[in-house]
């Protein structure tokens, strides 16, 4: 259904869509991360405010891990910053979620 939608009117939803790959186990979670390709610019202030909001680490493994990566080169590069501080400097949730892993792999693309 959303993705019969007009892009105008699913920019707005993509802050919630985003809330649907907390988890890429979920049986909607690849449709979801299909369409949420389909944004790569316009998703990326939704992006960074999950990734320095939020305290949920395993969702942001899944958002690096598989949205993040397969971003175009000029949208990684908007989280350089971010990914070097989890790099270099994780805390100790983010090692246990191996995001300053992830965050190395990402780097060396950009």
């Amino acid at each position: 259904m959303i993705k019969k939608m007009d892009r105008a009117q699913v920019l707005p939803l993509l802050p919630s869509l985003l809330e649907w790959i907390q988890d890429m186990n979920w049986p909607v979670a690849r449709g979801v991360l299909e369409l949420l390709l389909t944004f790569p610019e316009e998703i990326v202030p939704h992006v960074q405010n999950v990734l320095t909001l939020s305290d949920d680490d395993s969702w942001k493994y899944f958002i690096l891990n598989h949205l993040v990566n397969y971003l175009p080169l000029e949208s990684r590069m908007q989280f350089k910053e971010y990914l070097t501080r989890v790099a270099e400097a994780p805390t100790e949730s983010e090692l246990y979620e191996e995001l300053n892993e992830i965050a190395k792999e990402i780097l060396d693309t950009i």
